[in-house]
């Protein structure tokens, strides 16, 4: 994978046992805490994610020196370690936006994940997401 710097991407993963992994409040926040600290860090500057119960969407664009697949790593090696256990399928699959791609179009499609999935009835009845533009 090739990244560049203020690159938009578009990461999705998957855990081992994706029926139960994040079906908790511990274990969804412990992946939006994760999230939350790669931005501090300077890492990423987050657009949007959803924590399903059984995957990751999330939309960022890497900062200056932030390599994706470290990015990736390191989320899922920290909430791995705060869980206790290992967690994560290999890898992830990543979508690179073009420039003239529309983030909030995507941004929306990410977040109305657990309408589509049948978790809420409207999204402000369902907690493990942000966005930058959008409110519940």
């Amino acid at each position: 994978r090739v990244s560049l710097p203020r690159q938009r991407c578009h990461p999705t993963t998957t855990p081992i046992r994706p029926q139960f992994a994040f079906s908790t409040l511990c274990s969804s926040s412990s992946l939006r805490k994760a999230l939350r600290e790669a931005q501090v860090r300077g890492e990423v500057t987050t657009l949007a994610f959803v924590v399903m119960p059984d995957h990751l969407h999330w939309l960022m664009q890497l900062e200056v020196g932030a390599e994706l697949s470290n990015v990736v790593g390191a989320i899922k090696a920290v909430t791995a370690h705060r869980l206790g256990k290992r967690i994560w399928q290999g890898g992830f699959h990543d979508h690179a936006l073009r420039q003239e791609e529309d983030l909030m179009k995507i941004a929306r499609y990410i977040v109305a994940n657990p309408l589509r999935a049948g978790l809420a009835g409207r999204l402000a009845d369902y907690p493990h997401w942000d966005a930058i533009w959008l409110k519940g």
